[in-house]
């Protein structure tokens, strides 16, 4: 069991690190990602269709508090995935009660990093504003890898012990 439990922790431990890592890259590299923030709000890379292009977002201010909501987003799942990877370690020699009990911040933090990804990424950014159109802003290949490591995770960590 324990290296169930151990693999649980290294897994979650990897999400925590790659959320840290990308709040911390789009906080001192403002700028690159805002570009992609900016171009996949405004559109202005798609097909244009005169359908959808009402959707398009162009003020500036906007494109900012969507990055900051983004970066937000990221800081908070990684201080949950931290939190949860200290109390599975806390946890990991002890009881399946006591295990099951310890997985809420690394579960919360899995969920909330699956939303930004799946939800923000690929349902909002891919769908309701067409980045799937766009060649030069299109995240959606990345989101699907970032989504399927966290999602793996998330079932791999859900899963709940028996004694």
């Amino acid at each position: 069991m324990i290296a169930l439990r151990l693999s649980r922790i290294a897994l979650t431990k990897s999400v925590a690190l790659l959320f840290t890592l990308i709040a911390f890259g789009n906080l001192t590299d403002y700028g690159t990602n805002f570009a992609f923030v900016q171009h996949v709000l405004a559109m202005d890379t798609t097909f244009r269709s005169p359908g959808v292009m009402w959707r398009a977002i162009t003020d500036p201010t906007l494109h900012h508090a969507a990055y900051i909501l983004i970066i937000a987003w990221e800081a908070a799942t990684a201080v949950l995935l931290w939190a949860g990877v200290m109390r599975l370690w806390s946890a990991r020699g002890g009881t399946a009660a006591a295990w099951n009990a310890a997985r809420g911040p690394a579960i919360l933090g899995l969920t909330a990093g699956a939303l930004l990804y799946g939800l923000g990424f690929l349902v909002v950014a891919g769908e309701w504003f067409s980045m799937w159109q766009s060649r030069e802003w299109n995240g959606q290949a990345s989101a699907a890898i970032f989504l399927t490591f966290i999602g793996l995770t998330l079932i791999h960590v859900s899963a709940a012990e028996t004694e």
